[in-house]
């Protein structure tokens, strides 16, 4: 019989690995430059995804809160949870996230999937919720910010793939990369209006 706990919580472990493999061999100029107009970088993603995940497997279930998240104090920066500050290195980042992980899996390992929680920052009649809703909206958010990390880490060195061991893509050159660019961006050219032609 299947394990639904074991199932959610070892999808959620494969999408933390899979963020933050994508900082791996980076300069620390590379992992927090923002390459979006919105800002977004990979240390920032990363820092973002640990102090989430620490705030749902904490307060959510009434359990304390063992790391301090001063970027989400009352008069913090707006977004100050979605960079690294000059201060904040690289080891700092990723140490906040494997903290998040046992933090969490603390959580996880110790409540049952129906467990009660309650999230004060949800909508009206949304608010109640129980560790296996949490389970899958953090494997969910944690997945989402993953893509945003795969596309950063592509426009930065060409990096791509979803995990080091299985990188869940076309085994291409970059012959065949190139050419696979060009066909797509043939087809979508002709959609294109004469004046996004230009």
């Amino acid at each position: 019989m299947m394990d639904y706990k074991a199932t959610l919580h070892r999808y959620l472990q494969t999408s933390r690995e899979s963020l933050l493999w994508k900082l791996e061999g980076l300069s620390d100029y590379d992992m927090r430059r923002p390459l979006t107009p919105t800002g977004t970088n990979l240390l920032g993603v990363v820092k973002h995804v640990a102090s989430v995940e620490i705030g749902y497997f904490t307060e959510v279930f009434g359990r304390p809160c063992p790391v301090d998240l001063p970027w989400f104090d009352d008069g913090a920066p707006v977004n100050a949870d979605m960079y690294a500050t000059e201060s904040e290195s690289h080891d700092f980042i990723v140490d906040l996230y494997r903290q998040s992980w046992s933090v969490s899996d603390s959580t996880i390992n110790e409540l049952a999937l129906d467990a009660a929680g309650f999230v004060p920052w949800w909508g009206e009649g949304q608010q109640d919720v129980s560790l296996q809703q949490i389970l899958v909206h953090m494997t969910v958010e944690t997945s989402r910010h993953a893509g945003h990390a795969d596309i950063v880490r592509e426009l930065i060195d060409g990096a791509k793939g979803y995990r080091s061991a299985s990188l869940n893509l076309p085994e291409f050159d970059s012959k065949e990369w190139s050419a696979y660019y060009d066909t797509v961006n043939a087809v979508s050219l002709g959609f294109a209006t004469p004046l996004e032609k230009t």
